[in-house]
């Protein structure tokens, strides 16, 4: 396990995309006051989303910056699309999502889990698709399922409190998430061949209105690299 950790800056910015407003000057030329006025773009916001991407380092991320061959089972519109669960918070667009019913069962089954994950900004989730939690067999869903004071620790795992694309959690190499008593969870690799605590990520970069999604094909498991 890596004994050095490297944080990546948390993203502030909202998932939107933003046009950038066009300032022109005069056709006659430029007048001396003119010249020394401050440049037009400075009134441009800061961090405007329009600029952001997988490689802003903010973590904010658009639709044009999902990748990932479990993208293709997303739907292309309605509110389970990619461009549907933009606007919507995490816990309500991972309801609209076909791949994550069984993670959406798993959140509802934990008092509260929803509303705490909609109401909170700036997070990165791994998302388990239905295969996932398929893997442990219908009985230990169950069990898990009605029994919240054990589910909830597992499904914290795997958030992290602060905003991440794909290459800031590349860069980080390593993070802590909302479960730190389950240690932390490492990056491996990059792209589509990036993995979490040995999870391959199915579909990245995935934005909805405040935390970037990794759907993933493994269900975390707190403790395992501590």
């Amino acid at each position: 396990m890596r004994k050095i950790r490297r944080i990546a800056g948390a993203g502030i910015a909202a998932a939107a995309i933003l046009s950038l407003a066009a300032c022109g000057g005069t056709e006659g030329g430029e007048s001396a006051e003119d010249a020394e006025s401050p440049p037009a773009q400075s009134s441009a916001p800061e961090s405007s989303p329009a600029t952001e991407s997988a490689g802003g380092g903010e973590g904010v991320t658009t639709a044009m910056d999902v990748y990932g061959p479990g993208c293709a089972q997303v739907p292309t519109e309605g509110e389970g699309s990619v461009q549907g669960m933009i606007d919507d918070p995490v816990a309500t667009a991972a309801s609209n999502n076909p791949l994550l019913t069984k993670l959406v069962a798993a959140v509802g089954a934990v008092d509260g889990l929803a509303d705490t994950l909609n109401s909170t900004d700036n997070l990165t989730v791994f998302a388990p698709a239905d295969p996932a939690f398929e893997a442990l067999g219908e009985e230990k869903f169950n069990e898990l399922a009605g029994n919240p004071d054990q589910l909830a620790p597992i499904l914290q795992y795997h958030v992290i409190p602060q905003r991440y694309d794909a290459e800031g959690l590349a860069g980080a190499g390593e993070v802590e998430s909302l479960n730190a008593d389950g240690g932390p969870l490492e990056i491996e690799g990059s792209g589509e061949d990036m993995t979490v605590n040995g999870a391959k990520v199915l579909c990245g970069n995935v934005p909805t209105a405040n935390a970037t999604v990794f759907v993933i094909d493994t269900v975390l498991t707190p403790g395992a690299n501590s």
